[in-house]
Parts: structure tokens; sequence; C-alpha cells
């Protein structure tokens, strides 16, 4: 469910009630918002640690920017920012040399144990779609996750990601079929059921995983 913090229909809102409002402190936003934010962050970076870092990044954009925020829907502009800061780590990713990483890179990658958030996050959605995601172009990945676990419309989504409506049609399109092609080739079975649920607007895992609360 979408949270409006202020700015009701068009008009509805006078010139003292917008002049007079003032947004909630960052310690509310970070109670109420910050499980979201998380389970966001770990669809699109598909583990618990790159999702912890990126949740951090958020709240901090977030005291920085709240000032500047003008009545509307919080949420909208948490996704825009989540996602922003997501493209923005891949771009970066995509610009340093695998010879960068050291020779230790892959102890220092693998050698995580999974914790009581990664256990609570691999429920929430199963792990070969998880995995399809992951090997996703970050564009598309963030298209299908925004439309199929976030629920946002196309409309929604150009706004958030700042692009046409055309091209949010093209990406989740494109993505749904990625997704659809890594399926098949590991389980058709799965392939199917991400037919069925992509039809219908969902990608939030098996039956009766639900969402924290």
């Amino acid at each position: 469910m979408t949270i409006l913090l202020a700015r009701p229909a068009k008009g509805g809102m006078s010139v003292a009630e917008a002049e007079a409002w003032t947004p909630p402190s960052w310690e509310e936003i970070v109670r109420q918002h910050s499980t979201r934010v998380y389970r966001l962050a770990f669809r699109l970076t598909g583990n618990a640690h790159d999702a912890e870092d990126l949740t951090q990044d958020v709240f901090v954009r977030v005291f920085r920017s709240l000032a500047s925020y003008s009545p509307g829907t919080f949420e909208g502009w948490l996704h825009r920012i989540t996602t922003n800061l997501f493209l923005d780590s891949m771009r970066r990713k995509q610009r340093i040399r695998f010879d960068a990483l050291g020779d230790d890179a892959a102890e220092r990658l693998g050698g995580r144990e999974p914790t009581p958030e990664r256990v609570l996050t691999d429920q929430m959605l199963e792990s070969d779609i998880q995995s399809a995601l992951d090997a996703m172009a970050p564009d598309f990945r963030v298209a299908v996750v925004l439309c199929d676990v976030e629920g946002l419309s196309y409309e929604e989504i150009a706004a958030t990601l700042g692009i046409k409506l055309g091209t949010v049609r093209s990406r989740i399109h494109r993505g749904r079929a990625q997704l659809r092609e890594a399926l098949e080739h590991r389980a058709p079975d799965d392939a199917r059921v991400l037919e069925a649920e992509t039809d219908h607007g969902s990608l939030e895992g098996p039956k009766g995983s639900g969402e924290p609360t």
C-alpha cells in the first residue's frame, strides 16, 4: 500500500497547509521504511551484504536530502533513491577490472557465513528466480523487480527511473524473457510457474512465503 505523507489529490492542500507541512524525522523514516528498503535492496543486489550496504546508503541519502523533500508519495521517493544508487554502483563496478580485486578476492567474497537476515531473505524469493535476476543486466533487473516484485505500474516505474514508458515496457519484456530462458535451462517446471506469475504481475516466490512484518 502506498503511503501518502501529505499531498492528497491535486488541489486538496491549501497554500497555508503546504507551507506548514514538515517532513517526518529521519528516525521515523528509518523505523517505518527500513524493512521495505532492505527487501528491495536485496532483490536488486541478490545478497545480504550488498543489500545492507545499499540500505545504509539510501538512508544516508535520505538524511542529506530530507530538508528539500516536497510533500508527496514518500515510498516513490525511496524507490527512486534505492534504484538510482543501485544502478550507480553497478556502473562503477563495471568499470573495475578483475585484476584490481587482488589475489584474495575469492576468499573475501566466498567466506561469508549465512546470517539470520540472509536466511530470512532467502525465503522471500526462490533461489532459482533470484539467481536469474542476478544474471540479468541491471537496467532490466530493476524494471522487472519494480514491476513484478514491488508491484509498481509501468507509469510509476517510468517516473521512478526517469525514462519513457516505451523503454519500461521494453525492459520488462526483455527481462521477463531472460528469466524464462534461464529457468527453462535449469528447471522447466519453474519456468512455467514463472510465466504464470509474471503474467499476473508477481514474483514474490513460493506461496505462503509472505513478507516480513
